[in-house]
Order: structure tokens, then sequence, then C-alpha cells
């Protein structure tokens, strides 16, 4: 709503300038010029927007871009009229002195450009002078920054369709550079792993109740650092949270007092939990390390050894749970063989 009133004033300004430049003496005597005058601004001032519509969608605080757009806007003017006014002069005094309406043609374009772009602008915008930013203050919910490994994972995309997350998410170049690089790579286990990554960022970016970002800017604090570093000061920068799968740059995030969201700590969290004395049903499908143990799995990965259950290989069980055990890979339940599980009892389950 804010670019469409800033461009019904833009036209506005463009039938204006017109108008003033009508009402001067100088101009030829002719009945078309004021309409062809009038015209030709708005006309100017419809191409503009049109180029502007059509450039691509981009976002920022509307009164911050206002105030800086208007700033750089007329500062831009004045310095053109400076290098322009030499031939923009009269040479006899009856001609017409353009450089008044050229003053306000180059101030009406450049303070419309700069302020479309600055309100189209997302993240942050630098100004000339080196390493000094200006970033919009991130209020509610913290942007998240996407890892390699948990874009090659593939869970956050199911994770992300449950919408339990709102957030924006955050996918920096860098990591997406890396993942055409291992697309692109001779080995045909990294090839495969990189071009599933990339269909899995396809597939978030094709949402359209998704908020995800590229960030293509470089940091002045990313100049020489290795990805996983780049990684944790882009979610300083951006005071949000790291979403990963790798336990080293868990710790690194930690050590820098960056959030993290780490998808296999979420998963272990969302697994049942179970108490001694219960009882679960589950298929031993290989002998154990133990003498007489059997080993299954529950369907969240959940690996349960059974004392007793060697001899029940490839047969559904139920084990009476003894022990929980949780490991930095997972949790594990140990429990006994109790009996095993009817053939008609399995059909009708």
């Amino acid at each position: 709503m804010a670019l469409v009133i800033l461009r019904c004033v833009f036209i506005l300004v463009a039938a204006g300038v017109g108008f003033q430049i009508i009402q001067a003496d100088k101009l030829p005597q002719e009945p078309y010029v004021p309409w062809l005058v009038v015209g030709g601004l708005i006309t100017l001032a419809g191409t503009v927007i049109a180029i502007d519509v059509f450039s691509g969608r981009k976002r920022l605080d509307t009164i911050t871009a206002v105030y800086f757009g208007l700033i750089i806007g007329l500062f831009l003017t004045y310095v053109l009229m400076i290098a322009l006014s030499p031939w923009l002069e009269p040479d006899t005094p009856k001609q017409m002195n353009w450089a008044p309406w050229t003053t306000l043609i180059l101030g009406m374009l450049l303070c419309y450009t700069c302020i479309s772009i600055l309100m189209q602008t997302k993240d942050d915008f630098r100004f000339i002078i080196p390493y000094v930013e200006f970033a919009k203050e991130i209020k509610g919910l913290k942007p998240l920054v996407l890892d390699t490994s948990v874009v090659i994972d593939g869970r956050i995309a199911d994770v992300i369709e449950t919408r339990i997350i709102d957030n924006q998410l955050i996918m920096p170049q860098f990591v997406v550079a890396e993942l055409q690089a291992i697309a692109d790579s001779s080995d045909k286990l990294k090839r495969g792993r990189g071009r599933r990554g990339l269909d899995i960022l396809n597939r978030i970016r094709s949402d359209a109740k998704v908020d995800l970002v590229i960030f293509d800017r470089e940091l002045p604090q990313f100049a020489g650092q290795p990805v996983d570093q780049k990684l944790v000061l882009l979610a300083k920068h951006l005071e949000g949270k790291v979403v990963t799968n790798d336990y080293n740059l868990n710790k690194v995030a930690k050590l820098h007092s960056v959030g993290v969201i780490n998808l296999n700590e979420l998963s272990n969290a969302l697994k049942p939990m179970f108490m001694p004395g219960e009882t679960l049903q589950v298929r031993v499908v290989k002998p154990g390390e133990e003498s007489g143990q059997g080993v299954g799995y529950l369907e969240d990965g959940t690996m349960v050894v059974i004392e007793g259950g060697r001899e029940h290989v490839s047969e559904n069980v139920v084990a009476l749970v003894t022990s929980v055990l949780q490991t930095s890979a997972g949790r594990m339940v140990f429990g006994r063989f109790e009996h095993r599980v009817p053939v008609a009892a399995k059909a009708d389950a």
C-alpha cells in the first residue's frame, strides 16, 4: 500500500513539474507543446514505475526508506547539476534557461528511485563508507539461518510444513554455493547429497506460506572466514538462530552466544518416553552383541535391546522395559522378552 501511494504521488509530482514548465514564457508557442511536455513527463514517470515494478520485490522500513532516500536523491541531484551546469546555461539572454527544470526533473527521478530501492531492501543497506552499516532492528520472531547439513538432511522441509515455524528463514548465498559445489562433485554419493539439498531448498522456496530469503550480502567480518564461522557471524548480525545438525557448529555458536536449533536434539526430544515396567511391541531384526540379546527398532528409529530376544529374530515380540539410556546418538531402550505377538493379533493390528 505504501508503494502504491508513493507511485501515485510520483505521477502527480511529474504532472505538476510539467505544468510548471509550460507556464514559462520561452517555450515554443505551439498548441501541442504543453500537452507534449506534461504527457512526456507523465510517460517518463510511468516508465520509471514500470521498471521498478518488474525489477523485483524488496522491503525495508518505510520511514527509514523515505528519510534516507530523500537525502541521497537530493544529494545526487545537487552533484549532477554541478556537473551539468556548463551545458545548461543559455548562450544568449533570449534562450530558455533549462537548469531549473532539469533540477526539478532529476530531483523527482532520483528521489523516487532512491526511496523505492530502500523501501524494497529487505535486511540492511550499506553506505559508501566501508564497514559502516545501518540494519533495521529485528523485533518479534528471530530469523533462522539454515546450515548446509540441515538442508541436505531434508527433515527441515517436513518440520516447516507442519507450520510450527513462523520465523523468517535465511539461506546465505555462501551455503547455496557450497550446496552447488557438492552437487557438482565427482563423488557419486556427495553429488547425490548435494542435489537432494538443492531439491529441498527449492521445495521450501516454492511454499507460498514460507518466508525464505537468500542472503547474498558479504559482510566485512566474513573476510577469510570458513563457512561455519560465517553462519555464526551472520546469525549474530541478524540477531537470529542457527539451524543445524552439525555438533561442532552447535558448540561454536554457543561460544559466540548465538542461539542454535539442532534438529537431532529436536528429534530426540519428540521421541516417546518409556518408563521401566511398561511394555512395548517391536520386531526383532537382528541378534545383539551380548549372548541371548535381540535388537529391534521403533518407528522413530529408537533402538530396543531385548534380553532373550535372540531366538525371535524376524518376529514381533512384546518386551518389558527395564531401563532407558540417553546417548549423544539418540535414545536406547533396554527390555526383557515377555512373549511373542500372535499372528492373528498382528493381523488385526
